[in-house]
């Protein structure tokens, strides 16, 4: 099985998930079509690492909103087990406050589409990905359990992938927002070298 994503148009599904503040039972991306969607999977609902995950996505929710972005969150759990642990203070390893879309994959099919599954513990590995206003994946990346991921670099991949549509430049190595970029030909290379 191919596990690429990248410029396939993201796999659909409906799942029950926790929005606004409810539970909903027929979520679906397509709620997003015509903004950015940023789709991350985590291992389980009360771990360790994965409310260090969910808060620093919420800390820059504003920031991903502006730029015309969605954060949607993904793990194994029951839709109940989310409401649980959203109406748990962070004094007590819960996520109150978080107010993203947490999808509820107990059938583990989504995490199975978007190969992050680890089909050996039944749960899904950290994968991320960025969606473009077409539902397309543009960015895919997936870490090992204990490993927690950045939001900063979401978000500069997020700010690149705009950055290009908007001007037909590619962002070079450890670009960030405000750098200089390069047009893809051979005098646009020089330029920037230059």
């Amino acid at each position: 099985m191919n596990s690429l994503l990248i410029g396939k148009k993201a796999p659909a599904f409906k799942a029950s998930a926790v929005f606004n503040g409810q539970i909903v039972s027929d979520f679906s991306l397509d709620l997003f079509l015509g903004r950015y969607v940023l789709l991350f999977f985590y291992p389980l609902d009360f771990t360790f690492v994965c409310p260090t995950e969910l808060h620093a996505f919420q800390n820059a929710l504003e920031i991903f909103q502006e730029l015309d972005a969605e954060i949607v969150g993904c793990s194994v759990d029951s839709p109940y087990c989310h409401l649980a642990w959203l109406n748990t203070p962070v004094s007590r390893g819960g996520i109150a406050g978080v107010t993203y879309p947490l999808i509820a994959d107990m059938n583990k099919e989504v995490a199975r589409s978007y190969h992050v599954l680890n089909e050996e513990v039944g749960i899904a590995f950290r994968g991320l990905f960025v969606l473009d206003k077409q539902g397309i994946v543009r960015h895919q990346l997936v870490n090992d359990l204990p490993i927690g991921r950045s939001v900063a670099e979401a978000l500069r991949v997020l700010e690149a992938l705009i950055f290009h549509e908007q001007n037909g430049e590619v962002c070079p190595a450890n670009w960030k927002k405000g750098e200089k970029a390069m047009k893809p030909t051979q005098e646009g290379l020089e330029v920037y070298f230059n």
